[in-house]
């Protein structure tokens, strides 16, 4: 399975999910740190992603090329990451066959009702969890 993980700015939610995916699932998964910036894409890297890639044509190339795309619920808002996720990648994270699995972070103007407040590594767990279970199905095909 082929993971895309998108984060922008400094990278600090994409290196927690890549570590979290990391930990738990180990080298069975191939991980892509697609990052709005250099700085981003460096920082997954070094937390375990196996590639990275950075700038909107890495997010947009890519972005139909993997099975499970994760990030923030930022990466489906044009201009999130103060204006370094462009409406083009938003669209191609957006539309991708790929299943995403999003952590429904408050940010970006965008408020999601249902979710309860918990903390980003508690999100990342929640978010971890939903991958295996994603895995578990697309081994079983």
């Amino acid at each position: 399975m082929r993971i895309a993980v998108v984060d922008g700015q400094g990278g600090g939610i994409g290196r927690l999910i890549v570590e979290k995916l990391r930990q738990e699932m180990g080298t069975g998964i191939q991980i892509i740190g697609l990052g709005t910036n250099a700085v981003a894409s460096s920082v997954m890297l070094k937390a375990g992603a196996n590639e990275g890639a950075s700038g909107e044509n890495a997010v947009i190339f890519n972005a139909g090329k993997v099975d499970c795309i994760t990030g923030s619920v930022s990466i489906i808002a044009a201009n999130s990451f103060a204006g370094e996720l462009t409406a083009r990648m938003a669209e191609a994270i957006a539309t991708a066959d790929a299943v995403k699995v999003l952590i429904p972070l408050n940010r970006s103007g965008i408020q999601i009702t249902g979710t309860i407040g918990e903390s980003l590594p508690i999100q990342v767990d929640h978010l971890v969890q939903k991958v295996r279970e994603l895995l578990e199905t697309y081994n079983e095909i």
